[in-house]
């Protein structure tokens, strides 16, 4: 359980470095990084860095078509950790 706890913790802090990293290159005009490989870093376990390097950045707060996607992952993911607490309670 440790190993999955500094797992999400790293990607988490990737995910808000990156975020940083595609502000830098949006000021810079150069190239970016994809809104999709933005949105699989936070799918797969870094919405809690996505979300403050949101903030911390002002990177992606004013495109709500972004926003709406970040808030479907956030529900995803309650939904999932929901569920899955759930069934590992009954069946433990």
């Amino acid at each position: 359980m440790p190993f999955v706890i500094i797992l999400i913790l790293l990607l988490n802090l990737i995910t808000f470095i990156i975020f940083g990293y595609d502000k830098q290159l949006a000021k810079n005009r150069t190239n970016r990084i994809s809104e999709r490989s933005l949105f699989l870093l936070m799918v797969f376990g870094g919405i809690i860095g996505g979300i403050l390097g949101m903030l911390v950045f002002r990177h992606k707060t004013n495109k709500n078509s972004f926003k709406l996607v970040v808030f479907g992952i956030v529900i995803l993911q309650l939904a999932l950790l929901y569920f899955g607490l759930d069934f590992f309670k009954r069946f433990s």
